[in-house]
């Protein structure tokens, strides 16, 4: 009879909309971790890659395990500017803070070493990339973890759409992360969406909430700029 659940329409239904669902919020992950492993020599990138996204799975399928944990992480412990201040609350303040301060570091360290004294900078090691890869995953896991399980009370259709999406997050980074290396405009503009995510992710620990379809909207067309503007580069030469 459990077999037959498993199989029936409505958890098809739930599998495919939770694994889009994990796609889409992990343009996050892959945005991220493009820059991350962009840091690295180019004989360790794909493998801290495949390395990073496998890891990333484990600990979201650990989160899901976890579910009782996951559901009492929205549990106050004070109260910040009359708002209710949780566990999920510090990680995303915190996680967010991380990406605008990441972020605009990198953006003035590129720009700084188009100047007249460029500074050396320091190639990031395998393990630091590993440990930045799962601590931002963490983060970006809890919202999509928490819907998981207020959508589906099946564990294990979450822990399926949750290894199909790593895999074809898997299988597209490394032409996301090639494109984005050879093209330096891409990076900053890769930099900037980091901090507007960083910002919205402070906002909703603060209790705000931001319909992520602006942000993505948002970015998406300012992509599309970029690209109409690199074509034009293109054609001029």
């Amino acid at each position: 009879m459990r077999a037959m659940e498993l199989l029936s329409t409505e958890a098809l239904v739930a599998f495919l909309t939770l694994t889009a669902l994990e796609i889409v919020l992990g343009i996050d992950n892959i945005v991220f971790l493009v820059l991350v492993v962009d840091k690295l020599p180019q004989a360790q990138r794909n493998s801290a890659r495949k390395l990073g996204l496998s890891l990333a799975m484990i600990l979201r399928i650990a989160l899901l395990l976890s579910i009782s944990w996951v559901m009492n992480v929205t549990t106050p412990f004070f109260t910040l500017f009359e708002h209710p201040i949780s566990l999920r609350n510090l990680v995303l303040i915190g996680g967010g803070l991380f990406l605008i301060a990441k972020s605009t570091l990198e953006i003035h360290e590129k720009v700084e070493a188009h100047s007249s004294k460029p500074k050396k900078t320091k190639n990031l090691s395998f393990q630091s990339a590993i440990i930045q890869i799962l601590a931002l995953d963490l983060i970006f896991s809890l919202d999509s973890v928490i819907t998981a399980v207020g959508m589906v009370n099946r564990v294990e259709i979450m822990v399926a759409s949750i290894v199909l999406a790593v895999l074809i997050m898997i299988l597209f980074s490394e032409k996301i992360s090639q494109f984005v290396s050879a093209h330096p405009t891409i990076k900053i503009l890769a930099l900037s969406f980091l901090i507007l995510i960083g910002l919205m992710l402070v906002i909703e620990g603060l209790g705000q909430h931001i319909n992520r379809g602006y942000i993505y909207f948002a970015m998406g067309f300012s992509l599309a700029v970029e690209l109409l503007n690199m074509k034009t580069r293109a054609s001029e030469s």
